[in-house]
């Protein structure tokens, strides 16, 4: 791999692990303990549905610079939806895997994490910071 691509691999990573920090300490600083009533019920129920798949649609997106076939922002975020509706499917049948509740609720809130992130990495990543750009 050349200079120029270990450079922008090594951007995409610092982004991706700053996402990550960022997503961690909401988690660890509990955030929504200072909500109250409908908001503290709402964030509770489906704020990790809208994080975790924005996070898992910037870890792929690390890896778009050697796996060329992820430079699709369409096919990172059919593998985040999918993956993270298999896992809310997985809870009707109760198997629980990341999640013990079946809410289709999720459903929609896993869809709205993936297009956050499509709207960050294509309108603001990709337009700002040009070492985001992979060709």
């Amino acid at each position: 791999m050349n200079t120029d691509l270990k450079k922008k691999q090594r951007f995409r990573i610092i982004i991706c692990v700053g996402i990550m920090l960022v997503i961690a300490a909401i988690h660890a600083f509990r955030l929504g303990s200072y909500l109250d009533g409908d908001l503290y019920i709402l964030y509770y129920s489906y704020a990790s549905d809208v994080m975790i798949p924005f996070a898992f649609y910037f870890m792929l997106s690390v890896n778009e610079i050697r796996i060329p076939f992820l430079r699709s922002w369409m096919i990172k975020a059919l593998i985040i939806f999918g993956g993270c509706s298999f896992t809310e499917i997985m809870q009707i049948f109760d198997i629980y895997f990341l999640g013990v509740t079946f809410d289709p609720v999720d459903f929609l809130m896993f869809g709205l994490g993936t297009l956050l992130a499509v709207l960050i990495d294509r309108q603001v990543l990709r337009r700002f910071l040009p070492l985001w750009k992979t060709g």
